[in-house]
């Protein structure tokens, strides 16, 4: 009979992490270790036997991506997943360059996070994070009149702030809304917001 899949869950979240463990557990995993923060993980990693490291992706004193390239650093016998409520591309890319084997999101239900874990820890050479997603092409300055929107300023204030007329800034910004497939304001700036972009 093979031994349990030894398993670490980081996550600054006490309440996650106990409702974690317990599904996985009946999962038939071995929960063997716990961390709140990403320099913990890296700890354990470093101390204990683990199989399959499971990181939230923003925790504090180094994020789980931070934490997942320092493991992969390391050289160790282990595969690590991200666990997120975020989505954007620019992460679940920083996700794949910092050597993650899963991007997944906390809405799994444990029965497909069970699955996907198998499935990992049975070809750990293959991507199994989500496929790229190409991004917006957004020029540095189109970027720029996006994030000065972000703080609240109005066209004005921004072509006050940038040294352009009125009409220099609303090109960029109706560019910018083109480029993101949004026909206003409030649906670009959230849409920028979910590709990482801002």
């Amino acid at each position: 009979m093979s031994s349990p899949v030894r398993i670490l869950i980081a996550d600054d979240h006490p309440l996650f992490r106990l409702g974690l463990k317990f599904a996985l557990q009946a999962q038939g995993f071995e929960v063997v270790a716990e961390a709140e923060t990403g320099s913990q993980a890296v700890r354990c990693c470093r101390e204990a036997p683990i199989d399959v490291a499971i990181l939230d992706v923003r925790m504090p004193d180094g994020d789980g991506i931070v934490a997942c390239q320092q493991i992969t650093e390391m050289g160790l016998p282990l595969v690590v997943l991200l666990m997120t409520t975020f989505q954007e591309p620019a992460l679940i890319e920083a996700a794949r360059q910092a050597g993650a084997k899963g991007y997944l999101s906390k809405e799994t239900d444990p029965a497909d996070l069970a699955q996907m874990i198998r499935h990992i820890l049975a070809a750990p050479e293959q991507d199994w994070l989500p496929a790229k997603q190409e991004l917006p092409k957004l020029t540095p300055r189109e970027l720029c009149v996006l994030q000065l929107m972000m703080e609240g300023l109005a066209n004005k204030q921004i072509a006050r702030r940038l040294g352009l007329s009125i009409e220099t800034v609303k090109e960029y910004a109706s560019t910018a809304y083109r480029k993101l497939e949004a026909s206003d304001r409030v649906t670009a700036l959230f849409k920028a917001q979910q590709l990482g972009l801002l």
